[in-house]
């Protein structure tokens, strides 16, 4: 897993989230809730833990669970947003007592999204249980914000999947300080954007033509990947959550 820790001192520890929140772990990027929690275990009792995010998000409950890991850690927490925190991934943002963001680095935030099998009535409990889902997940957003977003405000931003600029998402209570502007490398493969609406261009990674075969195939484990994680929660819930 590219989830890395490192002890700065006997009381403060940095870690670092990159790649997609998911219970199955597919490569090196991916993190689960289950290493996050191990994790966790080997920085032992610091007082403080720097937390570095540069993702595009993934399975809501795994992040869900991150996020309430860090919220019920003793030690101060401190994001810091390296490049984009999406979807489930601006969740976990939302547990550090401070988030930083530098100028050029963003926050997505939109409704989770489901595939689903089952008749009319077990698609509507479906619907039923994303709209719950949704619900919860706004408090984390609304108890950051310290009441610079209301709850109508954060309904439309999340129905219309918006990509907030550092300046915008300090401006609604989501980040604490903004930073002069990094160099920040994309954290999006072009299969990976079409997930969401709106991608920023500029987050999405450019490949060139003599590396099209190369990532045809990277493209074809994306979807791999994704049919067998939605096959599984269906298996499981009957109805698979990702955010």
């Amino acid at each position: 897993m590219k989830m890395n820790y490192k002890a700065l001192s006997k009381k403060e520890a940095e870690i670092d989230i990159e790649g997609e929140i998911t219970s199955q772990i597919w490569d090196d990027s991916d993190t689960s809730a289950s290493q996050f929690r191990d994790l966790l275990k080997q920085v032992g009792d610091v007082k403080t833990i720097n937390l570095h995010i540069n993702s595009p998000g993934g399975d809501v409950f795994e992040g869900v669970s991150i996020y309430n890991m860090l919220k019920q850690s003793k030690a101060d927490i401190h994001v810091y947003i390296d490049g984009l925190a999406a979807s489930i991934a601006s969740v976990i943002a939302m547990a550090g007592d401070t988030i930083t963001m530098p100028e050029n680095s963003m926050l997505m935030i939109h409704n989770p999204w489901t595939i689903a099998q089952g008749n009319s009535k077990e698609l509507r409990k479906v619907a039923d249980d994303m709209d719950k889902m949704s619900e919860s997940i706004k408090t984390s957003y609304l108890s950051k914000s310290n009441d610079k977003l209301d709850v109508d405000t954060l309904t439309q931003l999340m129905d219309e999947e918006t990509w907030l600029t550092a300046k915008e998402a300090a401006e609604y209570g989501l980040a604490d300080e903004v930073l002069e502007p990094v160099k920040m490398a994309a954290c999006l493969t072009e299969e990976q954007a079409k997930s969401f609406k709106h991608t920023p261009k500029s987050l999405v990674t450019a490949h060139p033509v003599n590396e099209q075969k190369a990532e045809s195939k990277q493209e074809e484990e994306w979807r791999r990947k994704l049919r067998l994680s939605a096959q599984e929660s269906l298996n499981y819930l009957n109805d698979s959550f990702l955010f």
